[in-house]
């Protein structure tokens, strides 16, 4: 598969994306707090947020600012304290975990950095898996058709450790791929691989938005990884702290240099 430039392709070379299905993620006064009284941890702070379908949008913040509890309570794996998520349209605040566990494995993808194989399954068996635990049919037909387009064509058969670092992430994307979800969710998806394999997988996931129509957020610590997206979010304190479309890795860089140097960042800067 041909690697796109760090900046993707313009948005006149997207699948046209139908405004009327409205945003695939939506947060409104999102809080998450953990413990109470005054040892009590604010991870969210009120978190109002709409991302279009078809984008690709990094998460970035200090250590500490609430990256992976966003991640977290948006894509359904952590109940808020307060406030509402609605992915796809559908509000999953008050699901009750059947529910939720259906929606997640459905019409949601996972990219983590650890890849989270199964070593006893083949690639295609790992692909196939949200569709088996979905109850869906497991469309081999569907499953030859990512791994292709992930340029794992001749490895269906392959086991996850006869592969290189790269190309498990790579089965991952394909997995994500797999259910033709309403958002894919990468949490540091490049963090255990070098500079070119994760160029190469950041990439793939350009590709699956400018290509495919796809929804990416990715939480990310890399400015490198974070210059791939459409626009970047920044996180303080819990709290948004700006953002950035279309930023060079220069200027991602920057923004995370001041919001690091400056405890009092999020005040007074608008999402």
């Amino acid at each position: 598969m041909r690697q796109h430039g760090g900046k993707g392709q313009q948005t006149g070379d997207r699948p046209e994306v139908r405004g009327d299905l409205g945003p695939a993620v939506e947060l409104h006064g999102v809080r998450r707090q953990y413990g109470r009284g005054a040892g009590a941890v604010h991870a969210l702070a009120g978190v109002d947020l709409a991302l279009p379908r078809g984008t690709f949008t990094a998460v970035m913040g200090p250590s500490g600012s609430g990256k992976s509890t966003f991640l977290q309570c948006a894509a359904g794996l952590d109940r808020p304290s307060a406030g509402t998520v609605r992915l796809g349209g559908t509000e999953i605040t008050g699901m009750n975990e059947n529910k939720l566990t259906e929606l997640r494995r459905s019409r949601l993808g996972f990219v983590f950095q650890a890849f989270n194989l199964l070593p006893s399954l083949t690639v295609e068996q790992n692909v196939l898996l949200p569709m088996r635990l979905a109850g869906q049919r497991q469309d081999r037909r569907r499953a030859a058709s990512v791994l292709a387009q992930v340029g794992l064509a001749d490895k269906a058969k392959r086991r996850p450790g006869e592969l290189s670092g790269g190309q498990q992430q790579r089965v991952a994307i394909a997995r994500a791929l797999i259910t033709a979800p309403d958002v894919i969710f990468a949490d540091e998806p490049t963090g255990a691989l070098d500079t070119v394999t994760a160029a190469e997988v950041l990439g793939l996931l350009r590709h699956a938005v400018d290509t495919l129509g796809a929804t990416v957020v990715m939480v990310t610590h890399d400015p490198a990884a974070a210059a791939w997206t459409d626009r970047v979010l920044f996180l303080a304190d819990g709290a948004l702290a700006g953002s950035l479309d279309r930023g060079s890795a220069e200027q991602i860089g920057a923004r995370m240099a001041a919001l690091t140097s400056r405890p009092d960042a999020r005040a007074g800067v608008a999402a």
